[in-house]
């Protein structure tokens, strides 16, 4: 069953962001099987104190497992290292209920 990693995120410095962690992140999220569904800039905040003006990004995943060994894999914990100081960010992991039954 697909699941979903939905990560807001309100960059302090966006050039460095894009170069020094959203490039790299892009390619091990490829490597472990994900894809992205949304990354854009400009969330607007309809409720709620976190993410107006924020950047949101969404992507799929097989599974749960997929997903976390992604997140918990050597090259994203040296990865998300050097996003410290640039974003301050929230990451949710959702597994898509099954619509049928």
């Amino acid at each position: 069953m697909p699941a979903y990693m939905i990560v807001t995120a309100v960059v302090h410095d966006r050039d460095r962001f894009l170069a020094d962690y959203g490039a790299p992140a892009g390619a091990l999220v490829e490597k472990f099987g994900g894809r992205y569904l949304l990354r854009g800039p400009g969330a607007e905040s309809l409720e709620g104190d976190f993410g107006d003006g924020a950047g949101m990004v969404i992507s799929e995943w097989p599974d749960k497992a997929a997903a976390r060994r992604f997140w918990e894999s050597p090259e994203y914990a040296a990865l998300k290292k050097k996003r410290e100081g640039l974003a301050d960010c929230q990451v949710l992991l959702i597994e898509a209920p099954s619509l049928t039954g």
